[in-house]
């Protein structure tokens, strides 16, 4: 691969508010990362590229993929439009970073891995949870064996966050599926990725709410055994009042110690072997977006796959399968 241009020049194609999270975390790459903006709403794109000081402003995403100033763009829409995009920004030689969920099914994937290949370009799945503190550190204690041979592990990531009537999200076949497909495969990701794999998976979905507007699925039981012989499970709610509307604790618990740490990534307690630790992994970049588009860089200049390469993502993928057609498709006999 012939080297990249500096400072890299993506294009997002979106200006919603995932655009602006990413964003205000590309500032500190002011020098490595220049941005443009694309929408089907040119007043937005426009009004994005002067608020983050970009290099311009398309009013269609086509425009942007195909800008021959352009070396790699960020899909930043619904899930529904990844696909088509991602297919169209290879054609036209473009790296890509794509928001997760990435694609619908694995049919999906396996088409972008095939159109990535023959392109030689980088597609990142912009899982940001794999890069931030909290995972590494997390990471890092399991493989020192900080708590020994790992008994349960449970995750927890409940709290009250509804969506509006119009939100896209309340329609499935934009977002893909109920909300634990949309946002809590974030959370499978960091269940799945601590250096056990997941060998089997259940999911255990409650009756979704009649009332209000977010009419979605909103929570999730899910249970799992690793391949180390540890079972765990995650609770997902996004309809459940949490404490300080958004305070929640999880645990890996092993034969000698526990870890306990805040769901968010603010601190971690290790209790083993010794005096208990508190540890902070880190508040700079707490929620991993400047680590993953380093990575995304750094794999353009060196013509590799990321941490979170397709592969990487298909893994996540097949676990989400297998969660959904676990369900039963009448739980409690609504149909009867």
């Amino acid at each position: 691969m012939s080297p990249m241009p500096s400072p890299l020049r993506i294009a997002f194609l979106g200006c919603g508010f995932i655009t602006r999270v990413h964003s205000r975390n590309l500032r500190r790459f002011q020098s490595e990362i220049v941005c443009g903006y694309a929408s089907r709403d040119k007043a937005k794109a426009a009004a994005f590229c002067g608020e983050f000081r970009g290099s311009g402003s398309y009013s269609d995403y086509a425009d942007a993929i195909n800008d021959p100033n352009i070396d790699a763009v960020v899909i930043a829409v619904p899930p529904s439009f990844h696909l088509n995009l991602t297919l169209q920004a290879l054609s036209a030689g473009k790296h890509v970073l794509v928001e997760k969920p990435a694609y619908l099914t694995m049919a999906d994937y396996q088409v972008v891995r095939e159109a990535r290949d023959r392109a030689g370009r980088v597609v990142l799945v912009g899982e940001n949870d794999h890069y931030k503190p909290l995972a590494v550190t997390l990471r890092k204690l399991i493989a020192d064996g900080a708590i020994g041979e790992m008994v349960f592990a449970h995750f927890s990531t409940i709290a009250k966050r509804l969506k509006s009537a119009e939100d896209w999200r309340n329609d499935e076949s934009m977002a893909g599926g109920d909300a634990f497909f949309e946002e809590g495969i974030h959370w499978l990701h960091l269940a799945a990725s601590l250096g056990p794999n997941i060998a089997s998976i259940t999911g255990f979905r409650p009756a979704p709410s009649s009332e209000g507007p977010d009419r979605r699925a909103k929570s999730m039981l899910v249970s799992f055994t690793y391949d180390n012989g540890a079972v765990g499970s995650l609770y997902y709610s996004r309809e459940i009042p949490s404490l300080f509307r958004g305070l929640r604790l999880s645990k890996l618990m092993g034969r000698k110690g526990v870890i306990t740490f805040e769901s968010n990534g603010t601190v971690v307690l290790v209790r083993g072997e010794g005096l208990p630790r508190i540890m902070f992994p880190g508040f700079r970049d707490i929620r991993g977006y400047q680590a993953m588009y380093r990575d995304f860089r750094e794999s353009i200049e060196r013509g590799t796959q990321p941490q979170m390469s397709l592969e990487r993502a298909m893994d996540d993928q097949q676990l989400m399968d297998q969660i959904y057609s676990s369900l039963p498709t009448d739980p409690v006999g609504l149909m009867a």
